[in-house]
């Protein structure tokens, strides 16, 4: 008589109308947020219907949360915490496959800013060193860094920021920060921006990274920067991204090397309108600039969301 075959055990189906979202809150230092402190976590679906708003006093969260193969799967998570400025994301994108992570930061709302010697700049971001020695002038450098640490704080954060963002662009060749070959330190450097000269081969660097889709065009570049001719705007990240503005008819011979003028800046949104609208009009409007803790949070959120290495200006923002 033949046995019967012994059939293996079902398994457990999974939920397929459930997912998970893995939320960790981290300070200005790029830590885990300290616990003990009140934190509201909102989560909203795609129409907009809350599904948890409460207080919590730890920095690591798991919520599950509804799975409707649909819009509504795109969540918005929200951190508040009295003192510190508000952090969220959206979309978080949801699947029963596997948990959506975020992580978001929160930063104090007077949070001041704590920036390494140039000695500790240079044993620990020898890159940022050379960029901004890109005139090869270790002592004139030096000096000038510490002027700013001294005198022009969101100045310097705002120059840290840019290289730290332009040294993860990967252009066909290099990095932008390879093509500079001077910063106009005296005249240009605000909190939103600074000038200088780079190598001309720039200019087509950037329009070949654009044919390959990371780059888009500004149209009419003039109308926000004057007299520039070409401007293009990196679109790897949601918020965050370096604009490089060209202006191509300012031009220097540098070491022999032809070089135009390069305008670098980070604006908070990538979608045009939004940045018209939400960033450019309203800052005009109060005599404001971009604030450069604002980019530091966001490009951090945004290149952990994407899942590309930390962004590290060099500096932290403390109480």
């Amino acid at each position: 008589m033949a046995k019967k075959r012994k059939t293996a055990p079902a398994k457990a189906t999974l939920a397929r109308d459930q997912a998970a979202i893995q939320l960790n809150v981290f300070d200005g230092t790029r830590q885990p947020f300290p616990s003990g402190k009140n934190l509201l976590i909102r989560i909203l679906d795609g129409s907009q219907t809350q599904l948890v708003s409460r207080f919590y006093k730890k920095s690591s969260f798991e919520f599950d949360v509804p799975f409707s193969d649909n819009f509504k799967d795109n969540y918005t998570v929200l951190v508040t915490c009295d003192g510190y400025r508000d952090a969220g994301f959206f979309p978080v994108k949801v699947s029963p496959d596997a948990p959506s992570r975020v992580d978001l930061m929160l930063v104090p709302r007077r949070a001041k800013y704590r920036f390494p010697s140039w000695d500790e700049l240079k044993a620990d971001h020898q890159r940022f060193a050379d960029f901004l020695n890109c005139e090869r002038d270790v002592g004139t450098a030096r000096t000038r860094y510490d002027e700013l640490r001294q005198s022009r704080e969101p100045a310097l954060a705002s120059l840290l920021n840019l290289t730290a963002a332009m040294s993860g662009i990967h252009l066909p060749v290099g990095t932008p920060l390879d093509y500079f070959r001077q910063i106009e330190w005296a005249a240009s450097l605000a909190q939103d921006r600074f000038f200088g000269f780079a190598d001309a081969e720039i200019v087509n660097q950037v329009k070949t990274a654009w044919k390959q889709g990371e780059f888009e065009p500004e149209a009419s570049p003039g109308i926000f920067h004057d007299d520039a001719t070409s401007s293009y705007k990196q679109i790897q990240f949601g918020e965050a991204n370096v604009q490089l503005t060209f202006h191509e008819n300012t031009v220097k011979t540098i070491a022999g090397i032809k070089c135009i003028r390069v305008e670098p800046d980070i604006d908070y949104y990538r979608d045009p309108a939004a940045h018209a609208l939400l960033e450019v009009i309203p800052n005009t409007l109060s005599h404001g600039l971009t604030d450069p803790q604002v980019v530091y949070v966001l490009r951090w959120i945004a290149g952990r969301h994407a899942g590309v290495q930390e962004f590290d200006p060099g500096y932290a923002l403390v109480e």
